[in-house]
């Protein structure tokens, strides 16, 4: 049966039974007559997590770890924030996150000193993460996100609250403890509570 091919049912299904079907590759176009299928291009869910980090601490990383979960890459902004008079310099501060994450791919650590907004533009990021310890952080938080949002339309602030074991961790306070000869072990990963004894102590 020209243009026609024979399929057996499986007997199974139905016992003893033939049904034709048309082979549908003989009248099939040739493949270099085929429209070509364009596969869309997926555009990569990053997000910028801007801060002084002085020093990183266990809050930091387990918001960062648990953004992974909704972005492909994290760039963690470290601010000069000079006025602040922070304990550790720019450079001391990367190197400590950087040191959080090494063996994960999808955290890049940058320094920069300027807007948020300008530093999302130059790099094509649309969403700003940012952590949520209590009502005092939101007040603040939401001012900032409608700023940004004002000089970036495209700009979206992610919030994600403070899991409970961390909520009432800040670098200053981990600073203060620390400085008072109190432990923090708990709430610092080990080589920022080291270069804390280095420094303080």
């Amino acid at each position: 049966m020209e243009g026609h091919a024979l399929w057996r049912i499986p007997a199974h299904i139905l016992p003893g039974s033939i049904v034709l079907m048309r082979d549908v590759t003989a009248d099939a176009e040739p493949m270099e007559n085929q429209p070509t299928i364009q596969t869309p291009q997926v555009t990569p869910r990053r997000a910028v997590y801007p801060g002084t980090f002085d020093p990183i601490t266990h809050g930091h990383v387990d918001l960062i770890t648990r953004s992974l979960v909704f972005f492909d890459e994290i760039v963690v902004l470290v601010a000069h924030s000079v006025k602040k008079k922070p304990l550790f310099n720019a450079e001391e501060r990367k190197a400590l996150v950087v040191e959080c994450f090494s063996k994960v791919g999808k955290v890049r650590v940058e320094i920069y000193d300027g807007l948020i907004v300008d530093y999302a533009k130059k790099s094509n990021i649309q969403v700003v993460l940012r952590g949520l310890r209590g009502i005092s952080d939101f007040d603040y938080e939401f001012q900032m996100a409608t700023m940004n949002r004002r000089m970036y339309h495209d700009l979206q602030t992610f919030f994600l609250m403070a899991s409970e074991k961390f909520f009432f961790v800040n670098s200053t306070l981990i600073k203060e403890v620390f400085s008072h000869g109190g432990d923090v072990t708990e709430l610092v990963p080990p080589h920022v509570e080291k270069k804390l004894r280095e420094r303080i102590c």
